[in-house]
């Protein structure tokens, strides 16, 4: 029997955290700030749902000693955003990224590097909704931002990225490959090729490929992302995707045998990382129910499909 293809979320983590809209002289390092630190630190982990209560604390904290346009509750508006984001929370997100970029760009104009950032993390936003029509010029602003203030900027990777996966996602793959290209190209010089931060957009590069059946060049880049991900532990994020996307080659080369641990091992890091209910997980879940239902493994496949449909209907997204 011929392998099923399944389809492959990209999933592009929003890499931009702390937001600075300015430089104070000397930063109060209130309880606030103290717990933006372990915010950031969890964050960086791939622990959102441990950072997510911290970020909740942080910007209550801030609402009430702030005024409506401080620079330090914009940053904990975009944490918070960014936490609820990954965890799937797309319709809590929103508000708090749209009200970060009302602030950012009222305290320092529309071309600052604080607003790319946020209009880099709001366009991701729209992008996973698919709703492309609001993400693309987001991120093309970010990136035009970026571009006039410094092209080789490492921070400008993130917004190539998602740029390239907005493309990607509508199989416009002849726009998608050179942006992941160029963010690849950006972040390996200012960081160096073993930088775990390449994870994200080698799996994102290999997705491009996956989807034009040149799995030759996809294998490596995706043992790679695997490799650089793990960096950060064995149940992030970054490393579920990875393992869902080399999946999936192996899936569409009817290497089951190879296919099938990757897979588990996808659903897993996934759960861990975000949660028995995150649509991340849709994908890797219903390409181990392909490779079942592949293998005439019926009853196997049957509550992995069942639940991948039950966390789509949850967040919105088509079935």
């Amino acid at each position: 029997m011929k392998a099923m293809k399944p389809l492959i979320r990209v999933a592009i983590t929003a890499l931009l955290l702390s937001v600075s809209f300015s430089t104070p002289s000397q930063a109060r390092q209130d309880q606030a700030s103290v717990l933006d630190k372990k915010v950031s630190s969890l964050f960086e982990a791939g622990k959102y749902m441990a950072a997510l209560p911290l970020a909740k604390q942080s910007l209550a904290l801030r609402e009430k000693a702030a005024s409506p346009d401080d620079e330090k509750l914009g940053n904990s508006l975009n944490n918070l955003a960014a936490l609820e984001y990954n965890l799937g929370h797309y319709d809590i997100a929103e508000p708090l990224y749209k009200r970060a970029l009302a602030i950012a760009e009222k305290l320092t104009g529309p071309d600052d590097d604080g607003v790319a950032s946020l209009l880099n993390n709001l366009g991701e936003l729209y992008r996973v909704q698919e709703r492309f029509a609001d993400a693309e010029p987001m991120l093309k602003r970010s990136v035009a931002i970026r571009d006039k203030a410094n092209p080789d900027n490492p921070d400008i990777a993130p917004a190539l990225s998602n740029l390239g996966a907005v493309y990607s996602n509508q199989k416009r793959y002849d726009l998608a490959e050179p942006l992941f290209k160029r963010s690849l190209a950006v972040l390996e010089k200012a960081r160096g090729p073993d930088d775990p931060e390449l994870s994200v957009v080698l799996s994102n590069l290999s997705d491009t490929y996956i989807n034009q059946k040149r799995y030759d060049l996809a294998e490596p880049l995706l043992k790679r992302s695997l490799r650089l991900a793990e960096k950060l532990g064995p149940n992030n994020a970054s490393v579920a995707q990875a393992l869902n996307n080399l999946g999936t080659v192996y899936l569409y080369l009817d290497r089951d045998a190879d296919a099938e641990p990757l897979l588990k091992r996808s659903v897993t890091a996934f759960e861990k990382a975000l949660g028995p209910m995150n649509p991340e997980l849709v994908e890797s879940l219903n390409n181990l129910a392909e490779l079942y239902k592949k293998q005439g493994r019926y009853a196997d496949a049957a509550p992995l499909a069942k639940r991948a449909a039950a966390i789509r209907a949850r967040a919105g997204q088509k079935i």
